[in-house]
């Protein structure tokens, strides 16, 4: 393994930096990065700190910096110390810019502002924490996504994902021998999304949470057979009720989440 430090720069919280460094790190095998995160820098001072490690240390700068200034001071001194030093929004900016044929405004933080779109995103938070595994079934139908599936098929992190880009989303377990909630079949508003996994790899998640709470594994539910038809009978009543199924065996969190987001504008589209 490589080892390579990657300072990661931004005027705001890091967010947005942070990710897209992740998401270039993850292109290259046999790297082990060391990631330096260094929010909020809007002074001299704090640039000629990170200048002080970029010597000491070396490795890669990738920065959103907006103030001209406190940008310019970063890429001199990672030039003189012939550090690679990255902006990573400005191809785009300068693209969008040409394009619209107006300038973007240099504003720290601006995609942080709290605005609808941010308080849209905090009650949608709220609503996913409080309708989680079958809580307050009374107003599912202010939900944009319910999501069904029998347990460990990753609904709550996919809900508290989707709240997270500004939707209400519930989730309702399916548990052998307890019926559903008969809010959930009289539903008329939201788009119900039925979750499902492969059976052996559901049974070896679950054996996982069994150890790690330190309980018996001689159970039903880490039995292959029983496992298979719960998932069978929660696919029979997702094919009854015309819902649509996502496989999540081989999806991450976002994968899935994106795939209903894109069911979901399908919906709106439709409506």
């Amino acid at each position: 393994m490589k080892s390579v430090h990657v300072h990661l720069v931004s005027d705001s919280t890091g967010e947005t930096v942070n990710l897209v460094g992740r998401a270039c790190l993850v292109q290259f095998d046999h790297i082990e990065a060391e990631e330096h995160i260094w929010s909020l820098v809007r002074t001299e001072d704090k640039v000629e700190e990170i200048l002080t490690i970029l010597e000491e240390q070396g490795g890669f700068v990738i920065y959103t910096l907006v103030d001209s200034k406190i940008r310019r001071l970063l890429e001199d001194g990672c030039a003189t110390l012939q550090i690679p030093c990255i902006a990573v929004l400005d191809p785009i900016v300068a693209a969008l810019a040409n394009f619209l044929g107006v300038e973007g405004h240099a504003k720290p933080g601006s995609q942080h502002v709290m605005n609808a779109e941010y308080f849209n995103r905090i009650e949608a938070m709220q609503y996913a924490l409080s309708h989680d595994d079958g809580q307050s079934t009374w107003d599912l139908n202010e939900a944009d996504v319910v999501l069904l599936g029998v347990s460990r098929t990753s609904k709550t992190p996919t809900g508290i994902y989707l709240a997270n880009r500004g939707i209400k989303a519930a989730n309702v377990p399916i548990v052998p021998g307890c019926p559903i909630p008969k809010e959930v079949f009289e539903l008329n508003k939201p788009l119900v999304v039925g979750l499902t996994k492969d059976p052996k790899r559901l049974v070896e998640i679950r054996r996982q949470r069994l150890r790690l709470l330190d309980q018996d594994e001689n159970t039903d539910y880490v039995n292959f057979e029983m496992v298979s038809k719960e998932i069978n009978e929660a696919r029979r009543l997702f094919t009854q009720h015309d819902w649509p199924v996502i496989n999540v065996s081989r999806k991450s969190i976002e994968e899935t989440a994106a795939t209903i987001l894109q069911l979901y504008h399908e919906r709106l589209d439709h409506s």
